[in-house]
């Protein structure tokens, strides 16, 4: 018996695009692509435009940023005690160690250093812990003449301190600290002149920080310095370090009330660093070389504490000023 086999062939599977008709492009729907076109092109062109005048001008002020900073350390590596000179080098033409030498061994420059860091850590420590105590009672407590405390504070800040600066010298004076201890009165001027910027800076930051933290603590036993000693202490860190970091710079390049406090001896070994620069110039001639040099050296520690605290400044920058 005989089957008959019938061969069937696999139907051709259809494509989706098969009995698809693309529309016709016409005259006018290609004008419309040519304007579309043309105007993506000149938004690019106008993009390019403006970030290259941004590049141009973040160039331009790198440049007047960067330029004093390369002057004084090829100043400080030239040979001679000449600032400007008739040749233009990018360059020393014969670069030396002798000014950094010079300063090291014929100035008094750790003295220098030890004085400034002296001043400028007790009047840092000082006024922070007065900062931050009455910040603290500024931002939790109301009592009678809180309001006029903070006007005072703000009338306080809009005087400039050389403004007083003859007080100052007479206070010292009348406390005899002007010959037993000139820089210990020195740093409390200091602590005077930046405790009023501080004391809002912190209290602006204690405000972003719930009250509720301090009544926790208290109910949980701890005393009110204990709750502000262990629990708002630690979380307002940013700005202590930002508030603590502008008393320090503000002490450690002021010139003019440090001058007017503090009498050279003959070595001027008991004089801050911004003196001690100051003294090295002559009366007729200023040796730039030495200047320059001593300048490096000293700015040294300065950019370490910055670099340091660079993280709590921005912060404690942005999130004490929230609040006022």
């Amino acid at each position: 018996m005989s089957k008959n086999i019938t061969a069937t062939t696999t139907p051709k599977p259809v494509s989706a695009t098969d009995n698809i008709v693309l529309p016709v492009e016409t005259a006018e729907h290609k004008r419309y692509r040519a304007r579309i076109d043309a105007r993506i092109r000149r938004r690019k062109v106008v993009t390019a435009f403006q970030l290259g005048l941004i590049y141009i001008f973040l160039i331009v002020m790198a440049i007047f940023a960067l330029f004093p900073i390369y002057f004084v350390v090829q100043a400080s590596f030239a040979g001679s005690q000449n600032l400007y000179t008739t040749d233009l080098h990018l360059l020393p033409v014969n670069p030396s160690w002798d000014n950094y030498v010079y300063a090291f061994t014929q100035e008094p420059l750790l003295a220098w250093l030890g004085n400034t860091l002296f001043v400028c850590g007790l009047s840092t420590v000082v006024g922070l812990f007065f900062s931050m105590t009455g910040a603290y009672a500024l931002s939790r407590f109301r009592f009678k003449g809180r309001k006029l405390s903070l006007d005072l504070l703000l009338v306080l800040q809009a005087f400039p301190g050389l403004l007083v600066i003859s007080a100052y010298y007479y206070l010292l004076q009348y406390l005899n600290l002007l010959d037993s201890a000139p820089l210990f009165g020195l740093s409390m001027i200091y602590v005077a002149t930046s405790i009023v910027f501080s004391c809002w800076n912190i209290k602006g930051y204690f405000d972003t920080l719930p009250i509720e933290l301090d009544q926790a603590a208290i109910i949980d036993g701890a005393s009110q310095w204990e709750a502000f000693w262990r629990v708002i202490m630690p979380l307002a860190a940013p700005a202590l370090a930002a508030s603590g970091l502008l008393i320090f710079v503000g002490g450690w390049s002021e010139f003019a009330i440090a001058n007017y406090i503090l009498n050279a001896n003959d070595t001027g070994s008991n004089l801050t660093f911004i003196l001690g620069l100051y003294r090295l110039q002559g009366d007729f001639r200023t040796p730039w070389g030495y200047f320059a040099a001593t300048s490096i050296i000293i700015s040294v520690p300065l950019v370490i504490v910055f670099l340091l605290a660079q993280r709590f400044f921005k912060s404690g920058l942005t999130i004490g000023s929230v609040k006022g």
